[in-house]
């Protein structure tokens, strides 16, 4: 039976049978005329036109095109999403800083839809895989009863956080929180725009699970080709990697001299052992992170930045189009590798020389348990 819209003096509706009962369509629309209704063809979108409160639109109408008796008796339905682009900004917009004409775009990305004929009581997730079947992302999905709308915005698990538990260099004044850590200025997480390609959704729910596939499509208008962005997400993720290992040694160290810390009761010749190793360890941090940073005032043009935050730059340079990475780009990435090395082995043998030797003379002295290099 037919799907049939209809503007009246005071919303909007939809009938499922041509017309027999209708239903309201307002969602958050205003309660006004509508009085000029058509859908956009190519991303399947309802445009609606009211008087005196500007038009609207509704995006993607798969999952009341395919509304039906089957999913309405189901507990839970997975909608297939539409093809997506994946838009690249070619200019910066140049806009009123107070337009009040302006619109509101919906959340960019991949819009995923479902429906529930009740709440879980469990968790609703949702799993994004590549077509090696590798995870994407993973999202957590709203627990509506009926339609349920969540955007992927394309982009893969954002990379490792760093946390820090000392206070910064010179400004003891800023303590760690009550979990015993505070944010680290200067220290971005990445995450990758994933490249075109075939994707699956899988929604998890109350022992279900459902899938659907996903085409993420290149934007036309960009000047790169699929061979190029090809080249990019693999040094991309190369990047990744390298960021993730850095992170990994500033937590490590960071958590270890969260423990030195607390040695205050120990003897002369431990404290002066655990204040040797806390100066090795902050030698090596220093190349990774700036540890002056407070997040406040102007410390980010005051302070050079560090290896993350360089790597990070690199990342974002080499993602904002869709082009393969530059000779530059390339040698700047080994040089980064170089040192990322060098550092993770300067950690390494100090945690296995002097780390050791500390907890031996903790063992021996039987006030403290050794120092731990993970939490």
């Amino acid at each position: 039976r037919g799907l049939l819209y209809a503007g009246t003096e005071n919303g909007l509706y939809v009938s499922f049978d041509d017309g027999e009962r209708w239903e309201p369509l307002q969602s958050n629309l205003p309660r006004a005329p509508v009085y000029w209704m058509v859908i956009q063809e190519h991303f399947n979108d309802l445009v609606v036109g009211t008087y005196g409160r500007g038009f609207w639109i509704l995006d993607d109408l798969t999952p009341i095109q395919k509304m039906n008796q089957t999913v309405r008796d189901a507990s839970a339905h997975l909608f297939p999403p539409l093809p997506t682009y994946r838009f690249r900004a070619s200019t910066q917009p140049v806009t009123m800083t107070d337009d009040p004409s302006a619109g509101q775009n919906p959340p960019y990305g991949a819009a995923i839809s479902y429906y529930l004929k009740s709440a879980p009581a469990g968790d609703v997730k949702i799993r994004i895989e590549d077509a090696k079947g590798q995870l994407v992302r993973t999202l957590n999905g709203t627990k509506n009863i009926g339609l349920n709308r969540v955007t992927w915005n394309l982009e893969g698990e954002p990379t490792t956080e760093v946390r820090m538990r000392t206070s910064p260099a010179y400004a003891p004044e800023i303590k760690v929180g009550p979990d015993g850590t505070r944010n680290a200025p200067g220290a971005g997480r990445m995450s990758i725009l994933m490249p075109p390609g075939s994707y699956t959704v899988k929604l998890s729910v109350a022992g279900q699970n459902l899938a659907q596939p996903l085409i993420l499509k290149k934007d036309p208008n960009s000047g790169g080709t699929e061979a190029d962005i090809s080249e990019q997400i693999t040094m991309l993720l190369e990047l990744r990697k390298d960021l993730e290992s850095g992170a990994r040694m500033v937590n490590q160290i960071e958590f270890i001299r969260s423990q030195l810390l607390q040695l205050t009761s120990a003897s002369t010749s431990l404290k002066s052992a655990a204040a040797a190793l806390d100066k090795k360890l902050i030698e090596i941090e220093e190349n990774l992170i700036q540890r002056r940073l407070t997040g406040q005032g102007q410390d980010t043009v005051r302070w050079p930045p560090k290896l993350l935050s360089k790597i990070n730059y690199l990342a974002g340079g080499l993602a904002s189009g869709d082009f393969a990475p530059t000779t530059q780009q390339r040698e700047v990435h080994a040089l980064f590798k170089q040192q990322l090395t060098s550092l993770q082995q300067q950690l390494d043998a100090t945690l296995n020389q002097d780390l050791t030797a500390l907890n031996k003379l903790l063992g021996d002295s039987n006030i403290k348990s050794a120092i731990k290099t993970n939490p």
